[in-house]
């Protein structure tokens, strides 16, 4: 790793000490920051897992229950059904506490299950679907939320990654290397002004 080009006096040695410690210390606390994402990633890796085994499970009983809706009702007639049904749905990003970051996620608000079929043209397995497919919805909210954060927590950790990186490969290194060769230029300087106020001292106790 090359080092840096300055002069090697003491106040420079003084400087690169300074940033050789603010750099080991940043490397610690980046190294700390970097396991406590990696734990939360996984947790939060962990959920998504269980709530799309949930989402296949689900899915499983929701689209039978659809697919015998359209054969007693027809397609065209289930058509005209859907039509009429009108839901509103809020969507909004709101703020987390994850891992000690205020991290953007997102939140879908349900509105109440109402069967808005009339008398004449409800039947069961048509009421069956909404309720089916509502709860598909939630399970499909929550899982959204819950990637929204993993994907926020995994771009943390790259982030995280490069900045430990950059500092064990390169700053590190590079002011290891810059402090050493300055203490040896340094040393060399002192040895050399001892010997040679020695190699004085003789010469001015020979004159006299």
């Amino acid at each position: 790793m090359p080092r840096e080009q300055i002069a090697p006096t003491k106040n420079n040695l003084l400087r690169v000490k300074e940033r050789l410690a603010t750099a080991m210390e940043g490397y610690d606390l980046l190294e700390q920051k970097r396991e406590i994402l990696v734990m939360e990633l996984m947790r939060k890796v962990e959920q998504v897992k269980l709530l799309e085994k949930d989402l296949d499970a689900r899915i499983e009983t929701a689209y039978p229950v659809m697919k015998r809706m359209l054969i007693v009702a027809g397609r065209e007639r289930a058509d005209r059904l859907s039509r009429g049904v009108r839901y509103r749905f809020e969507l909004e990003e709101k703020r987390v506490m994850c891992a000690g970051m205020n991290l953007p996620s997102l939140e879908v608000k349900l509105p109440r299950v109402e069967l808005k079929y009339s008398p004449a043209n409800s039947f069961a397995e048509c009421d069956e679907t909404v309720l089916e497919f509502f709860e598909l919805l939630k399970i499909l909210t929550g899982l959204a939320a819950v990637r929204t954060i993993a994907w926020r927590l995994a771009r943390e950790v790259r982030k995280t990654q490069r900045r430990v990186n950059a500092l064990e490969k390169m700053v590190i290194p590079t002011a290891r290397d810059t402090k050493t060769y300055i203490e040896a230029v340094l040393e060399e300087r002192d040895r050399d002004s001892f010997f040679t106020s020695k190699l004085l001292k003789r010469r001015t106790g020979r004159d006299d």
